[in-house]
């Protein structure tokens, strides 16, 4: 698997427009400064406008599915903008997979 490294810096949003972050505080790897994300780390999303019917139907969680990309930190893969993951509202309602805008490009290790 290949793609880009998720961290605390992406750009991620729900399919409605909300914004997801990860809650990384506790992060053994930064990259720029910004912690990496892995299979670990929960996903909330704030602001989604989804309604149905018009009731109000926000996403409020992406659950990511890392695969085997063979990296791991703290034995948990880390998540690649490739990585498959869909959105759910407060009932556990899939709604559709999140939208990484962008991710980190470039890895160098010291």
């Amino acid at each position: 698997m290949s793609g880009n490294l998720l961290s605390a810096g992406a750009v991620v949003s729900c399919p409605h427009g909300g914004r997801a972050a990860a809650a990384t505080e506790r992060a053994a790897v930064r990259i720029d400064g910004a912690p990496v994300a892995t299979a670990a780390h929960p996903f909330t999303v704030t602001g989604c406008p989804h309604t149905v019917d018009g009731v109000p139907s926000p996403c409020v969680a992406v659950r990511w599915d890392a695969g085997s990309s063979g990296v791991t930190i703290d034995g948990a893969p880390v998540l690649l903008d490739t990585s498959a993951a869909q959105c759910f509202t407060a009932a556990s309602v899939p709604q559709g997979p999140p939208v990484v805008h962008s991710a980190q490009r470039e890895v160098s290790v010291r």
